[in-house]
């Protein structure tokens, strides 16, 4: 179960810019907005499932190597 102090961290701009990717040509290529990109990468949005799978299929990772749970101490 996840409580108010769990929060999502991820590693989207490190994956982003390993692959030499503007958040504009990765949004276009997921189907997303330059602001969706910008937006998780600075964790002010969580994505949805769907975005979360593509972002990971896209980078041939697992969710959970761009995505973590991390418990607030």
């Amino acid at each position: 179960m996840t409580s108010n102090k769990d929060v999502v961290v991820n590693k989207l701009y490190e994956y982003r810019v390993l692959a030499k990717l503007s958040q504009e040509k990765l949004g276009e290529l997921i189907g997303v907005s330059r602001q969706t990109i910008n937006s998780i990468e600075k964790s002010k949005y969580i994505p949805s499932l769907p975005v979360a799978l593509k972002l990971a299929s896209f980078f041939k990772v697992k969710v959970e190597d761009i995505f973590q749970l991390k418990e607030d101490q």
